[in-house]
């Protein structure tokens, strides 16, 4: 009998991308992957522009990807196929915390709109990780059509303070997660309630005609977990939190370890041999 999967989601940071960028390994398991059947999906916070989109037209060019969280779905040529809007209300909000404590602080639109007030250099060194500009404006313009805000943040009181606000909303959801081009930061994202990786992961095995039962995940991070826990395989890698690796059917290595590539050969060694 074959193994279930049929569609392997796939995350960005800490699991396709490492210290060193994407390993080529890592590229050759996706395409014998393509070649065998897969489908083969990105699952990420980060936005679907830039370097992100590049890797998810790379990985599959036909398949459907998940950005922001959850909040939006791309197309492998670059077309928005699904979004999910923050609250207006929320969103003054959320913006109020971050000037109020001067945390940095990202806004990401349905219509590719990317933002920024503050020149702070952890928001200057993330445009350039993710291959992206912002726009620099003055945030309270921006009215309607965002998916998702982030803070990016060290730890400290204030982060603390905002975080203990953020909790207490019903109507959003919270996304933490790091990455390894720029340790000692943390990237809390919020998107509307009811918005996750899960959530659109099943959005996008639907339009295939599958389940979560038909799906794979491989990841690094606890804004992982859920999905990982859900799917028919999960599979963290070897830079995973350890409750990430307790929770996860297989883990593999690291980024530059190849942990990728032996994920996707896992998959593929049982659509062989079962």
């Amino acid at each position: 009998m074959k193994s279930s999967v049929q569609l392997v989601l796939v995350d960005i940071d800490g699991t396709l991308y490492g210290p060193e960028g994407v390993p080529e390994c890592a590229w050759n398991a996706a395409r014998r992957a393509k070649a065998a059947g897969l489908h083969l999906s990105i699952c990420t916070g980060r936005p679907g522009r830039g370097f992100a989109l590049h890797y998810a037209k790379e990985l599959d060019p036909e398949g459907l990807h998940i950005f922001e969280s959850g909040a939006v779905v791309v197309s492998g040529l670059g077309e928005v196929v699904r979004a999910s809007t923050l609250p207006p209300v929320a969103y003054r909000r959320l913006l109020g915390l971050s000037r109020a404590y001067g945390i940095p602080f990202e806004v990401y639109t349905a219509a590719g709109g990317f933002f920024r007030e503050s020149t702070h250099p952890d928001l200057l060194f993330h445009e350039n990780m993710l291959g992206l500009s912002a726009q620099q404006k003055n945030l309270g313009e921006i009215s309607d059509g965002v998916v998702r805000v982030q803070y990016v943040w060290r730890p400290s009181p204030a982060w603390q303070a905002v975080r203990e606000e953020i909790v207490r909303m019903p109507e959003i959801e919270l996304h933490e997660a790091t990455s390894p081009g720029m340790p000692g930061v943390v990237f809390s994202s919020v998107t509307a309630a009811g918005v996750s990786k899960r959530a659109s992961a099943e959005w996008v095995a639907m339009q295939l005609g599958l389940s979560l039962s038909h799906c794979a995940m491989v990841g690094d991070g606890e804004n992982d977990l859920e999905l990982i826990q859900a799917v028919a395989l999960g599979i963290a890698m070897g830079n995973a939190p350890d409750k990430v690796k307790r929770a996860a059917q297989r883990v593999v290595g690291t980024v530059e370890a190849c942990g990728l590539e032996q994920a996707l050969d896992i998959i593929l060694s049982e659509l062989v041999l079962h």
